[in-house]
């Protein structure tokens, strides 16, 4: 291939479509447990989120939740994935060998959200949240009836973790916030000082964006054993969560979460027609599973 603007344009349409083809392949699972929240500043305040009111019956004067917006910020962050074609690969008209390389970058791209907020999830038991606490922890303040008391969305042990989430609702337990989508990028100019040196050109993916916790309310962590008994210990504390007031939060979890060294437990909870001892399974079908490494400590 004759180096020249006419022949980088034609290769650059060539390997963007190679990354999106890889882009739109990729599975991806961070917007079924993370509210995608748009930003438009170098950080968002989510300080709202201490309150969580419902509908009641108009009885006098409106009854009106103050809401803060101090106290919870995620700021962004820039990502990057740079590789270097050597530019005598280029001129060999190499397109199909490295057309592979381009795709596997989108879809590294379009995962990439994944690692963020299944990583996040993972950290929630030693990372604060909005209301100064571990995201998973066993006093989490709640003011009922003008008394403030704890509720633990957490369950201690020493094995892998695990998580049970609602994620039925607009709100969601963790906030993927995006402020610049994914954008292929190159640097081919031969007179810039990069190429000229390495006799190489740059292709890359630039990004802004960040994840944060959403609410506790609507998850609930655990490294004990995944077991029927502790999954419905879960269900149960998360269904009689209660906010400020003492109303219910009508809390019902839907998606599990697990590494793939609990694959095999988990489906025999949510899947399996019997339980132990040809027993009906009561559990089967009452969450969706999400199987992800990015929950394992790395």
């Amino acid at each position: 291939m004759l180096v020249n603007s006419a022949n980088f344009a034609t290769l650059f349409a060539g390997f963007k479509a190679s990354f999106n083809k890889g882009f739109e392949s990729a599975a991806s699972y961070y917007k079924d447990v993370a509210m995608v929240v748009p930003s438009l500043t170098a950080s968002e305040q989510y300080g709202w989120m201490k309150q969580i009111s419902g509908m009641r019956e108009w009885l006098g004067p409106r009854v009106v939740n103050n809401i803060s917006l101090a106290g919870y910020t995620i700021t962004n962050r820039k990502f990057e994935n740079t590789i270097g074609l050597a530019r005598t690969d280029v001129e060999d008209d190499q397109y199909g060998v490295l057309s592979p390389l381009l795709s596997e970058m989108g879809k590294a791209a379009a995962e990439f959200p994944d690692t963020l907020v299944f990583s996040l999830l993972r950290a929630g038991m030693t990372t604060d949240c909005y209301d100064g606490q571990f995201f998973f922890d066993t006093d989490h303040p709640v003011v009922v009836e003008g008394i403030e008391t704890t509720v633990s969305n957490l369950q201690t042990g020493a094995g892998d973790a695990w998580f049970l989430l609602d994620t039925s609702r607009m709100m969601k337990p963790l906030i993927f916030q995006n402020r610049m989508a994914p954008e292929f990028q190159q640097l081919t100019d031969t007179n810039d000082d990069t190429v000229f040196k390495n006799d190489e050109f740059l292709y890359g993916v630039r990004s802004r964006c960040n994840v944060g916790f959403g609410l506790w309310q609507l998850a609930f962590g655990s490294r004990a054993a995944l077991t029927p008994a502790n999954y419905k210990a879960a269900r149960a504390a998360m269904m009689g969560f209660r906010g400020d007031g003492g109303r219910p939060l009508g809390v019902i979890p839907n998606t599990l979460v697990v590494p793939p060294s609990l694959e095999s437990d988990a489906l025999k909870i949510i899947n399996s027609e019997y339980g132990d001892g040809g027993v009906t399974n009561e559990w089967k079908g009452t969450a969706r599973l999400i199987v992800t490494p990015w929950v394992i400590p790395w």
